[in-house]
């Protein structure tokens, strides 16, 4: 008994400290994992003239976008990104200088030229990745500080719960007594929020996790999925030619997986590079299959088809879906709001618990040892 009274209180101040260190940004990742959902929606509306376009029969061949914005811009695309769930949308377009533009894929436009920081969406998960700090290479020295904290909030939340599951009587302490005094209403709602969303803010947080420190999180998909987590194929050599072909190299890429869509074109950095196309199958929840096209020649070099591999592949490109809660439709996107911002009262109400007992505690009285008060009085 003594045991597990000791280990009880070891997990319940484990899940203080851990609580409070982590507050602050706990409460930051939770606020800005809410907006993420709807963040792109957001800022369509608020400025519709830089994400919007008006739909027409038919968009501007690639080379010939590319050619628009590559005279306007004065630099090279590297990445383009469409959208192909919304016709009235503007794509996305990289810049070798690392900028981006909104470009109207109907007329070659250029809509809105930023940096990816300083519109809604950039700026939310630039904070919710990287807590707004990146190095000159790209990389940010804190995406494995908020990978930690992710780390240690799976961790709260298996303290939490093994709390509530370890004494008796377990299932009669999730009820909620609304007429309660407010100490103990919000000792009810952390215990049973706190039980009800234990699995899915823990998968959350781990998918999260998954996007930084792939080569640990793979291999416990990899160890509880049927299968491995299968890599994509490597893609033959080829002799740079003179010209592009890029419109022939898209139109013979997606002939070579015919029920894709285009997601992305990342254009070759080098004369020696493939043109990499990233499409989504009808079986999949995002785009993770890959062509890989001689940009000169417009031959096809490879395909990976995802939705074909393995279940520890499809559980691991699950991953990103998962996260943000987009994978069902508007209902989901409901609930992942509200499980984002679970953690900002399981924070509250535990700083609350902790400043009620911390007042709440007797203070000692001091008591000079006799022999000083002797001492003293000589």
């Amino acid at each position: 008994m003594k045991n597990n009274s000791f280990a009880r209180n070891w997990l319940r101040k484990m899940h203080l400290w851990i609580g409070l260190i982590t507050a602050l940004f706990v409460l930051i990742l939770s606020v800005t994992g809410a907006m993420l959902i709807y963040a792109k929606d957001i800022q369509t509306i608020i400025n519709p003239q830089y994400w919007t376009v008006a739909e027409q029969s038919s968009r501007l061949p690639i080379s010939t976008l590319l050619e628009n914005v590559e005279a306007t811009s004065g630099q090279t695309v590297t990445v383009v990104s469409t959208e192909p769930e919304y016709r009235d949308r503007a794509w996305q377009l990289r810049l070798d200088n690392g900028e981006y533009v909104s470009v109207d894929p109907y007329t070659g436009e250029i809509l809105l030229t930023y940096a990816f920081e300083e519109h809604l969406y950039g700026f939310t998960m630039s904070v919710h990745r990287w807590l707004l700090y990146r190095d000159t290479d790209n990389r940010t020295s804190l995406r494995n500080w908020v990978s930690v904290v992710a780390l240690l909030f799976i961790f709260e939340v298996l303290f939490g719960f093994y709390l509530w599951v370890k004494p008796k009587k377990r299932l009669k302490r999730l009820k909620i007594n609304t007429r309660a005094k407010t100490k103990i209403l919000l000792y009810q709602l952390h215990t049973v929020l706190g039980v009800f969303l234990f699995l899915p803010l823990l998968l959350i947080a781990f998918s999260g996790i998954a996007f930084n420190w792939k080569a640990p999180t793979a291999a416990v998909v990899s160890a509880l999925s049927p299968g491995q987590i299968e890599a994509r194929p490597p893609v033959a050599e080829f002799t740079p030619g003179q010209q592009l072909a890029i419109n022939r190299a898209i139109e013979n890429g997606l002939r070579a997986l015919p029920q894709a869509t285009l997601f992305r074109i990342y254009m070759p950095a080098s004369p020696g590079e493939a043109l990499k196309l990233r499409v989504q199958m009808p079986g999949e929840t995002h785009a993770y299959s890959w062509i890989w096209m001689n940009p000169f020649t417009a031959q096809v070099l490879q395909t990976f088809d995802a939705s074909a591999a393995s279940a520890a592949t499809q559980v691991w490109n699950f991953k990103y879906k998962f996260h943000i809660g987009g994978f069902a439709g508007p209902i989901v996107e409901a609930l992942w709001l509200i499980m984002a911002l679970s953690p900002c009262f399981f924070v509250i109400s535990g700083i609350y618990f902790w400043q009620h007992r911390r007042k709440s505690k007797p203070v000692p009285k001091f008591r000079a040892p006799k022999n000083a008060i002797d001492n003293h009085s000589l």
